[in-house]
């Protein structure tokens, strides 16, 4: 039976990454689909030129995500009322209506409204260490359990990359890339969550199209030169043709849903 998948994430361009793939194969199936963004990301880093004057990067990147979201299929994308904490360490951390200082249950009650509304079958968000440490990633996660505690949704998954794959590719990204540009370091950045940790892996390649077109549409973030979209399709689809979850919920009697 068709259900109703909402994907909570911390800035635009994290969905494309980190779930594109999942969210166009569910939408291909009949399932609906639904982002619910903490923040617009008005802390991205940008590059010069890439906003037109006076235009502001949080307004940029909305509109990304929408164009992203209606090339996955996406039905609906919502945002909550939080500001771009910024990298863990840094002052922007602590400044007002930050996310990471967000009170994980007033925030929670406002992503459980929407996953009330949409009778969801399933939510997805982060690990626990937010898939490298960012703080909204992080806070994603407390959230995001939380939400679906409050709203009674039966299925909840934490989105994640596996580490071992990751370290395993690192050299290959590394020497797929133009000279000038720098693949992620995943041992550097503390990517991702052991094997062990994970419970589900989706494989996305069917959907690979439609997976780095969204990427492409955060122009403002994921630029044609970057790592992302520099790679050549048969690197890309080893990088990023498989998405991971860890099922967080201990509930069987969403086994029949059909989704993830």
């Amino acid at each position: 039976m068709p259900g109703t998948v909402v994907s909570f994430h911390a800035h635009p361009d994290d969905e494309a990454i980190l779930v594109g793939g999942t969210l166009a194969l569910a939408a291909e199936a009949g399932h609906r689909t639904v982002l619910v963004f903490a923040t617009r990301g008005d802390l991205g880093e940008v590059a010069d030129g890439v906003l037109a004057p006076d235009e502001a990067l949080a307004d940029r990147r909305e509109l990304e995500a929408r164009a992203a979201a209606a090339v996955l299929g996406v039905a609906r994308v919502e945002f909550l009322p939080y500001r771009d904490s910024g990298m863990a360490g840094e002052p922007t951390n602590d400044r007002p209506g930050a996310f990471d200082r967000a009170d994980v249950d007033e925030a929670a009650t406002l992503l459980a409204d929407i996953l009330r509304e949409e009778d969801a079958a399933v939510v997805t968000a982060y690990d626990d260490h937010g898939g490298y440490g960012h703080p909204d990633h992080i806070q994603v996660h407390h959230v995001g359990v939380r939400a679906a505690e409050l709203a009674g949704t039966p299925r909840v998954y934490a989105a994640t990359v596996s580490r071992e794959y990751y370290l395993d590719l690192a050299d290959l990204m590394q020497e797929s890339v133009p000279d000038g540009v720098d693949a992620p370091d995943p041992e550097a950045m503390d990517l991702g969550v052991p094997d062990a940790t994970i419970t589900t892996r989706i494989d996305v390649a069917t959907a690979l199209d439609r997976k780095r077109a969204a990427m492409a549409a955060h122009p403002s973030q994921i630029p044609d030169d970057s790592f992302f979209l520099s790679l050549d399709d048969e690197v890309f689809q080893r990088a990023f043709g498989f998405e991971w979850f860890i099922r967080l919920d201990d509930r069987d009697d969403a086994a029949e849903s059909g989704l993830l």
